[in-house]
């Protein structure tokens, strides 16, 4: 038989000298290829991602569903309802009406007529990417029957500037005319549908969104917003700040038979939404005043 030489069998002295070599480049490739490496996380979307104090990360942001956010969507879960019984025991005139947005379809606007409402708030818009797909509907179809109608706006202050989003409010349904027949476009300004309660943003941080909002609302239209909230939301997220009231009328929310403690600021409601289901579509509201009054205010 032929034998073997030795070059074909390593010795075990010649095995141990090569074990330190290939553990070096088993190391490399390792390194090369990421195993084993140390675990970074990826850059965030820019187009996902939150505005975030200076210095730390940007944040993911859920998808959105705007079709599910109206005026008052957030609020029950939050702050509960309560009886709306002794609401016609209301020393000022009230003049009803209604909210209403995409969640509602087309709207039987004679009925709601028929049935006592007198002026309506409609979403147009939310962030810079949503508009209500039942808007024209229902913006014009109040108008027709007879309410005096405004629009209002869902913000998302964690996707984009106030300024930016007035402006896509602005240029899809947020206008004004002094028609007599139309309200101060709205501001509706909420619980975080999306995650937390104030959007991320410090009180101070909220304060400059809603006035650029504001501003921007006010050059382009010549009317200030209403703004819509409620008095927890307002306290915990603004600081309770008290510089809207000379100028934005107010929309507060509480399900209730009492509008309760308002905001600083605001000395009176302008509108109550007093319940998010009853005689007509959408939501319950009171303006706080006769129609006259009502007509006063779409007139500026």
């Amino acid at each position: 038989m032929p034998s073997t030489s030795r070059s074909a069998r390593p010795t075990q002295e010649s095995r141990s000298r090569r074990l330190p070599a290939l553990a070096a480049l088993a190391t490399a490739v390792a390194l090369t290829v990421g195993i084993g490496a140390p675990a970074y996380a990826a850059e965030p979307d820019p187009v996902s991602s939150s505005p975030s104090a200076e210095g730390s990360p940007a944040r993911p942001l859920p998808p959105l569903h705007p079709e599910r956010d109206f005026a008052g969507s957030t609020v029950a879960a939050h702050e509960g309802r309560a009886s709306t019984a002794g609401i016609a025991a209301l020393a000022v005139t009230q003049t009803p009406g209604l909210d209403v947005a995409s969640y509602q379809g087309n709207v039987n606007w004679s009925s709601v007529a028929a049935n006592g409402a007198r002026f309506a708030y409609v979403k147009a818009t939310e962030g810079t990417t949503y508009t209500n797909p039942y808007f024209a509907q229902q913006y014009n179809g109040s108008y027709n029957a007879g309410l005096i109608r405004g629009a209002y706006h869902f913000a998302l202050p964690d996707r984009s500037s106030g300024a930016a989003q007035a402006n896509w409010f602005v240029d899809h349904g947020g206008g004004w005319s002094r028609d007599g027949k139309t309200l101060p476009p709205a501001l509706d300004i909420e619980y975080n549908p999306y995650g937390a309660t104030c959007f991320g943003l410090s009180q101070a941080a909220m304060v400059s969104w809603i006035r650029s909002f504001s501003d921007t609302v006010r050059s382009r239209t010549g009317r200030y917003p209403t703004i819509y909230t409620t008095t927890n939301w307002w306290s915990s997220c603004t600081g309770n700040n008290a510089s809207f009231g000379a100028t934005n009328p107010l929309w507060i929310a509480r399900y209730a038979s009492a509008v309760g403690t308002l905001p600083a600021g605001w000395s009176y409601q302008t509108f109550w939404q007093y319940a998010d289901s009853g005689t007509f579509p959408g939501d319950q509201n009171l303006f706080n005043g006769a129609y006259d009054r009502l007509q006063a205010l779409a007139n500026g």
